[in-house]
């Protein structure tokens, strides 16, 4: 049974935790200067505003008992590594200390090496995108990226449109900034561009800002859908009468199952769209190296904004993914993960069929990600606690909202554990399932227990990209 993935759920908001709740209390009780005491954090009075969204994960802890061998965890959005040819990465490491060790391990390029910007060019192509190497702007990964177009367009109070559920990573940037992010509705098709609309008519006769669109068109994180070719046209036509800038997160695009990659954005509307790449999903993460196309006027500006934050991105890492790209089938590698990610999302919708019947999911054509809708009544964080005793880990879907809703979905990644670690993660999980249900007939929904909950919103980890 499939099913595209919800953008409400009315009263699902996350509980604080004891922890979150206890931490509160000690700081507002803390002393202030000449007034004796002391402070749990001296310094409490002089953080900028903007810290006040800076919270602590409360699932975060969990995943530290997650991470335990004897625990399946569908929940990190981590690469496949060991399928990398490792021993042939290390030795061009070597060769490139050997060879050019003066050159790599020095400062270099605030918008990235030459070299480096030519070939992302061409690992562009198949998405039809035709830029320049000018036109790329390299960075530490495609999360600075995103750091870098909300430090250069986001004042506080301005809006974001995103995608409902969307990344938990850009989420945090935005609210890192003061800004507001306003939700558009998935379905199985991508964005709804007539919500896409109303919503933009709706904030700017409200006389709010609405600075950008946040996307992720392929492969979505968390939903696992993919945005189809007329929603591509008709977003972009709505950006165009809007004179709507639209960002472009796009680091699944060569992980598809199904043939070649749908047209980018970016590769029909160079004027309005800042398209976002990485080496994370294709290559490896450890790098940390990403990028950003953009228009002329907005890749300066990135430009700039980078060489404030970091001076240059690392020069090693660009010189390693460059000859990596120049030396080796890196087209045959990114095979190898598509054909991996594939049977690991068999894996997965063949169990959910077989042991989840009561939930819904998405079934997605590529990436790492299944987006999975528990039955009424179940709350997705609440049960956490219990499945990650039953040794099953997952992301609970209010991460995934900026008002903390979602909590009757979660996100399964299948692209780290095996097809045969997934099925009987899977199978856990539908024990954590069927006891909660019971549960709830016997007492009663947690909503129903708990009609005064508070909203809150979980900060991105590692874990939970």
């Amino acid at each position: 049974m499939s099913q595209h993935p919800s953008s409400t759920s009315p009263g699902d908001a996350p509980v604080a935790s004891a922890a979150a709740r206890a931490g509160a209390a000690a700081a507002s009780s803390a002393s202030v200067p000449g007034q004796g005491g002391r402070r749990l954090d001296r310094w409490v009075g002089t953080y900028a505003q903007r810290t006040a969204s800076m919270t602590a994960s409360e699932i975060r802890a969990l995943f530290a008992v997650a991470n335990r061998p004897e625990v399946v965890s569908l929940a990190g959005g981590m690469p496949y590594l060991p399928a990398l040819p490792l021993d042939a990465i290390a030795e061009l490491s070597a060769r490139i200390v050997a060879e050019r060790g003066a050159q790599a391990l020095q400062y270099g390029s605030g918008q990235g090496e030459e070299r480096l910007r030519e070939q992302i060019v061409e690992v562009m192509r198949p998405q039809g995108i035709a830029a320049h190497p000018d036109d790329v702007v390299v960075t530490t990964g495609s999360q600075q990226a995103l750091d870098l177009v909300s430090r250069i367009f986001l004042d506080p109070g301005d809006v974001v449109l995103a995608e409902a559920p969307s990344y938990v990573g850009a989420l945090g940037v935005f609210r890192s900034y003061q800004a507001q992010v306003e939700h558009v509705p998935l379905d199985h098709d991508g964005l709804q561009p007539a919500a896409l609309e109303e919503a933009l008519v709706r904030l700017r006769a409200q006389g709010r800002r609405v600075k950008f669109l946040y996307t992720v068109p392929n492969h979505h994180n968390p939903a696992g859908v993919t945005m189809s070719l007329e929603r591509r046209h008709a977003v972009l036509d709505i950006a165009r009468r809007h004179d709507l800038l639209v960002l472009e997160d796009d680091p699944y695009a060569l992980l598809g199952f199904d043939g070649d990659p749908l047209p980018a954005l970016r590769s029909m509307d160079a004027e309005h769209v800042v398209h976002l790449g990485s080496f994370s999903k294709t290559f490896a993460p450890g790098y940390r190296v990403g990028w950003a196309v953009a228009p002329h006027a907005v890749r300066e500006k990135l430009v700039l904004a980078s060489e404030s934050a970091i001076l240059c991105p690392t020069s090693f890492g660009q010189f390693a993914i460059a000859e990596y790209l120049a030396t080796y089938d890196w087209k045959g590698q990114v095979k190898v993960f598509r054909e991996l990610y594939r049977e690991r999302r068999d894996a997965l919708l063949t169990a959910l069929e077989a042991h989840l019947p009561q939930a819904t999911w998405t079934r997605p054509a590529g990436g790492f990600y299944v987006w999975l809708t528990l039955p009424a009544g179940l709350d997705a964080k609440a049960m956490l606690p219990r499945a990650v005793t039953g040794r099953v880990a997952y992301v609970p879907g209010g991460a995934f909202y900026a008002d903390g809703t979602g909590g009757h979905s979660l996100r399964l990644s299948y692209c780290f554990p095996t097809a045969k670690r997934i099925a009987e993660g899977v199978r856990r999980l539908a024990g954590v399932v069927h006891d909660e249900l019971e549960v709830q007939e016997l007492f009663g929904s947690p909503g129903d227990r708990h009609p005064h909950r508070e909203h809150g919103v979980v900060n991105p980890g590692p874990e939970l990209a």
